[in-house]
C-alpha cells in the first residue's frame, strides 16, 4: 500500500478492531495478538509498553505508551474488560429488553435487523453481538451502504478480479463479504442499498457463495449477517424501493433501539462514557445542573451527540475537574432553549394550527416538516434543505 493510502485509514478500518481491543491482551498477558488487515492478510503482533523495536517480517509490533495502561483508574480498566452485551445494560428497561432478545439468538444463525434513529448506537450493538457470539475471535466487517457511491458499492462488497475494470487494483480485491468470511458482516443503512445489488446480496445469503466482478468462479463464504437502518424497511418494501424477498431473508430478529430522549439511564450512560473515553481525563466529575440540562434535552443526534459533547466538555473542564454549564458548547445551550421535550410532544396538527406567517416561523416549519420526513435524521434534513448541520441547529 502507498503511504498516502495508509493515511486514509483509522486503526479500526485498518485492522477491523477498535483501538480499545488492544487493552485486553495487555491485561491478560497475551504474548501474541492476531490482526487482520482490511485486504484480508493476517498479521501477528506483540503488544509492548514503550517498545520501539523494528518489526521483523510478517510480524506487526504494536507500541503502546506506558501511560495508556498504568495511568488508568481501576474503573477504566474494568471497562476495558467489559465487552459484549453486558456493556449496553445500564438500567434502561427498553435497552435491557433488546439485549435479552439478542442474547437468545446468539450463535443460532438468525440474522439480526437493528432499527433506530441515527446515532442511537446501532453499530455499537452490532459489535457487542459479535463480541459475545461464537464468532468473536473472527473478523467484524462494517459497511455503510449509504456512504459508498453507487458506482463503487458493488466492487466494494463483492470484490473483483484483476483487470475487471479500468482502475482495478493489481491482483484484484476480495471485497468486504469475503473479508468477513468466518466472522460477522454488518451492513449499516441497508435501506439505502441500490435495488440491483439487493438481488446479488440475496443470492449470496441463500447460496452462501460470492462471485467477484470479472470472475466466473463462485467462492464459498460463511458469515453471520447483522443489518441496521434508520428507515422503516416495511415502508420501503411497500414503495417498491426494497426487495420483499431480501427483507424477509434479513428479518430474522428485528429490534428497535430507543432514542436517547426516551431512555431512563442517562446518568449511567454519561458516567460510562466519562469512564471509557481515552480523550476524557480520569476522575472527571459532572455537575448536577449539567445532568438536569441533559435530562431536558431532546438529543436529536442521540448517543453520538452525547459522546461528542462529553469529549468536548471534558477537554474544556480538564483543569476544573468538574464539567459545569460553562463547559458545554454554545450550540447545545441554544438547541436546548428551542427544542424542549414539551414541544416535541405536541401533535403536529396542533403545533401548526395557528402558525404565524412571518419568515422565521415559516423557516422553522419547513425544518420541522423535513425532520419529520427524515425521521429525525439531522444530516439528511440538512442535505434536503441545502444548509449545513451547524446552520440547522442554529435555526432550531
Amino acid at each position: 500500500r502507498s503511504h498516502a493510502e495508509l493515511l486514509t485509514h483509522t486503526f479500526t478500518s485498518m485492522f477491523d478492531k477498535p483501538l480499545g481491543a488492544l487493552y485486553d491482551p495487555l491485561l491478560r498477558g497475551t504474548d501474541m495478538l492476531e490482526l487482520r488487515l482490511f485486504g484480508g492478510r493476517m498479521l501477528y503482533g506483540r503488544p509492548r509498553a514503550g517498545s520501539q523495536s523494528k518489526p521483523p517480517a510478517r510480524v506487526f509490533n504494536i507500541d503502546i505508551a506506558r501511560a495508556d495502561v498504568s495511568g488508568q483508574t481501576g474503573s477504566r480498566l474494568s471497562l476495558a474488560k467489559d465487552r459484549g452485551l453486558a456493556r449496553l445494560s445500564t438500567g434502561d428497561t427498553q435497552m435491557d429488553a433488546v439485549v435479552e432478545k439478542v442474547r437468545r439468538v446468539l450463535g443460532r444463525d438468525i440474522p439480526v435487523l437493528i432499527q433506530g434513529e441515527t446515532g442511537t448506537g446501532k453499530e455499537l450493538l452490532a459489535r457487542a453481538i459479535h463480541d459475545e457470539g461464537p464468532r468473536s475471535q473472527q473478523t467484524f466487517v462494517a459497511v455503510n451502504c449509504a456512504a459508498i457511491p453507487d458506482g463503487l458499492i458493488e466492487s466494494e462488497l463483492f470484490g473483483y478480479e484483476e483487470g475487471a475494470f479500468t482502475g482495478a487494483r493489481r491482483k484484484g480485491y476480495p471485497g468486504r463479504i469475503m473479508q468477513a468470511d468466518g466472522g460477522t458482516l454488518f451492513l449499516d443503512e441497508i435501506g439505502d442499498m441500490p435495488l440491483a445489488l439487493q438481488a446479488r446480496l440475496l443470492r449470496v445469503l441463500q447460496e452462501r457463495t460470492v462471485v467477484p466482478l470479472g470472475s466466473g468462479r463462485a467462492s464459498p463464504v460463511d458469515l453471520s449477517i447483522i443489518c441496521a437502518t434508520h428507515r422503516k424497511l416495511r415502508d420501503l418494501v411497500a414503495l417498491g424501493s426494497f426487495r420483499a424477498d431480501l427483507y424477509y431473508r434479513l428479518n430474522g430478529l428485528t429490534v428497535m433501539l430507543p432514542p436517547l430522549r426516551e431512555r431512563k439511564d442517562l446518568r449511567a450512560l454519561v458516567l460510562r462514557i466519562l469512564g471509557s473515553e481515552d480523550s476524557i481525563p480520569d476522575g472527571l466529575r459532572i455537575d448536577d445542573e449539567v445532568i438536569a440540562l441533559f435530562e431536558r434535552h431532546p438529543w436529536p443526534g442521540n448517543m453520538r451527540q452525547l459522546t461528542n459533547l462529553l469529549r468536548t466538555a471534558g477537554v474544556m473542564a480538564a483543569d476544573d475537574g468538574v464539567i459545569r454549564r460553562e463547559h458545554l458548547p454554545d450550540d447545545f445551550i441554544d438547541e436546548l432553549g428551542s427544542m424542549s421535550m414539551e414541544a416535541v410532544a405536541v401533535p403536529e396538527s396542533r403545533r401548526y394550527a395557528q402558525a404565524p406567517c412571518d419568515l422565521d416561523s415559516l423557516t422553522l416549519r419547513a425544518i420541522r416538516e423535513s425532520l419529520s420526513r427524515n425521521e429525525g435524521n439531522v444530516a439528511a434534513t440538512a442535505r434536503e434543505l441545502g444548509i449545513s448541520r451547524t446552520t440547522l441547529y442554529r435555526k432550531l
